[in-house]
């Protein structure tokens, strides 16, 4: 581990940015031209990677936007996320290949334990089905023939004629807090993402995640997701954290829960229970703020305060052993270039490599 960590931000391709959560807007609805600006707000703000995520019932498809705005970007990696339940891998091991070769080598991906659309698989076999998948992109992108027996495929294929740039598997970025998510993190995946929590909680992650991927003789990398909210005071940062949800509807927020895909997950489970015991107003610990969670699925929780502030809960994640940050704020694009002008600055950071 080096003293630099990756900072990425996040494109909304999932109906996923506001003003006002809760609160429906038409110039903030997932689109072409407004994920667009998104990413390259992030880029011009000095970002090192980014990600595109994927939802199947939400937005736009992230595989036909990160084509497209590879094209458009010179710097900046893309995380695309990719949703194992709707691909078949050799293709899917295609796609990332000739994404990678626009982008200049440039890309990584955020494998995603998906079901396939109209179909519900328990979580055992869809996790040991996620498994496979991670094996075949990374046995056919580093370039070596395809001999797989597995549950779920049986495949006897040459490796795709197109190759990354590096001639291996881009990083794999995978979350899940179940233990048959645990076990395919451990097994498979290069970075481990974790959803917000307490200190000891994390902590308490990242050794069993460590000892689970010891036992296969592998090693992790770690990343955490959060919201933020930065401004020049810490009053002002929590003024307009409350202001987000100035606007929600109870009954609302529970509904754009339920909608998620992945709203009865152990993840989720953990954000609903690290919600219901903050404080009155909403805080988990000193800066970690549950109110985001209120309205949205997932990542539920997002880090308050001035710069300093912000910059020091960053650091003490970063000395836990964490390497990857993957941030987003309301208005996104907004948000962005908040964090870029108070935060970023103060961060040693760059492109998370494997080597």
């Amino acid at each position: 581990m080096t003293g630099q960590c990756e900072v990425s931000w996040f494109s909304a391709l999932c109906d996923d940015d506001y003003e006002f959560l809760g609160v429906p807007d038409a110039k903030l609805k997932s689109s072409w031209e407004h994920c667009r600006d998104i990413v390259l707000q992030a880029e011009t703000g000095g970002f090192d990677n980014i990600l595109l995520p994927s939802g199947y019932a939400l937005g736009i498809d992230t595989t036909a936007f990160a084509a497209a705005i590879s094209v458009l970007v010179k710097r900046i990696r893309l995380l695309m996320a990719v949703r194992i339940g709707e691909s078949w891998p050799p293709q899917l091991a295609r796609q990332i290949a000739t994404i990678d070769r626009i982008l200049g080598g440039r890309l990584t991906a955020n494998i995603i334990s998906s079901d396939l659309p109209g179909e519900t698989l328990a979580s055992a076999p869809r996790y040991a089905r996620t498994l496979e998948a991670m094996r075949i992109l990374k046995t056919m992108l580093s370039g070596q023939p395809l001999d797989h027996q597995g549950e779920f495929w049986q495949l006897k294929l040459d490796p795709p004629a197109v190759t990354t740039v590096s001639g291996r598997c881009p990083p794999l970025y995978f979350g899940g807090l179940s233990p048959d998510a645990r076990e395919a993190a451990a097994q498979g995946c290069d970075v481990y993402l974790m959803w917000p929590d307490k200190r000891e909680t994390i902590r308490a992650i990242m050794d069993d995640m460590t000892a689970r991927a010891a036992k296969h003789g592998r090693t992790l990398r770690f990343g955490y997701r959060a919201h933020v909210v930065v401004r020049d005071t810490e009053a002002e940062a929590r003024a307009a954290a409350d202001r987000l949800l100035s606007k929600l509807d109870a009954a609302q927020g529970e509904a754009i829960r339920k909608k998620s895909l992945d709203s009865a997950s152990a993840g989720v489970a953990a954000q609903s229970a690290l919600r219901e015991n903050a404080t009155d107003d909403g805080y988990a610990e000193e800066h970690l703020w549950t109110g985001v969670g209120r309205a949205r699925s997932g990542c539920g929780a997002a880090i308050v305060g001035d710069p300093d502030q912000v910059h020091a809960k960053l650091k003490m994640y970063q000395d836990m052993g964490i390497e990857a940050f993957i941030l987003s704020g309301y208005p996104h694009a907004a948000e962005a270039d908040l964090f870029a002008r108070h935060v970023l600055p103060k961060l040693s950071h760059g492109p998370l490599t494997l080597d």
